[in-house]
């Protein structure tokens, strides 16, 4: 019987591409595959699309209000039986495809927790806005300076890890500060973490995009507070 891998998808009015993802998802036949889609109260069709596309291999959760993409990937670790979990955006920015490259250290033994980069590798990447890869790279290098470890995209929304290592860190940001939060924890643990090169289709805000500058300078906050204050 194949390993079982979970894939979160937190979701957030993404009716244009959440039919595509999903497909997408389930094309990766290689892996069996548990779906958790986790709706953050969203405003238009998604939910419609996502009942019309239920089956048993994809759990839909709804949270009554929209509270963040941290808060909905906090719900779908509970959920998760697989031995392995896959952080997966909605939005088609990062490629299913990619799951092999992804998994495949984990896999052979070598790594606990894989993030993909952004801005390294041989996969296609949409070219986009260049603040916004000042600003990644600012925040990955403030962050590398507080956990020392070199990585080159630690904001990158395409992350997997050994679930056992999800369900033991006690998560608390509600919106983006995932990413630095989680961060932060693994790099207080003994963990093998490897970065692999990916595919990137970012969007710009007339596509949908919705992480803001506010978002970055949270970011900033949880670097500082998630290295240095807390300790849980």
């Amino acid at each position: 019987m194949k390993m079982l891998i979970s894939v979160i998808i937190p979701t957030y009015n993404e009716e244009k591409t959440i039919k595509l993802i999903l497909q997408k998802v389930f094309d990766q036949t290689k892996y069996n595959k548990e779906v958790i889609v986790v709706d953050d109260c969203s405003t238009d069709k998604t939910l419609e699309i996502l009942n019309s596309e239920i089956n048993e291999n994809i759990k839909i959760i709804k949270n009554d209000k929209n509270y963040g993409k941290g808060y909905s990937i906090r719900r779908g670790i509970k959920e998760c039986n697989g031995v392995i979990t896959i952080i997966q955006d909605a939005d088609l920015e990062y490629d299913p495809s990619d799951y092999p490259k992804l998994l495949d250290p984990i896999l052979k033994g070598k790594a606990d927790v894989v993030y993909g980069t952004r801005f390294y590798g041989t996969g296609e990447k949409r070219v986009l806005n260049y603040w916004h890869r000042v600003g990644n790279y600012i925040l990955t290098t403030f962050s590398n300076m507080f956990t020392n470890i070199n990585l080159t995209d630690m904001e990158v929304g395409f992350k997997v890890f050994k679930t056992v290592i999800l369900k033991e860190i006690n998560l608390k940001e509600n919106r983006f500060g995932f990413e630095p939060e989680i961060t932060a924890k693994i790099s207080k643990k003994k963990l093998n973490i490897f970065e692999i090169g990916i595919s990137y289709f970012g969007r710009n805000y007339d596509d949908g995009k919705k992480i803001t500058w506010k978002d970055g300078i949270a970011a900033i906050w949880c670097i500082i507070y998630y290295n240095i204050i807390d300790k849980k």
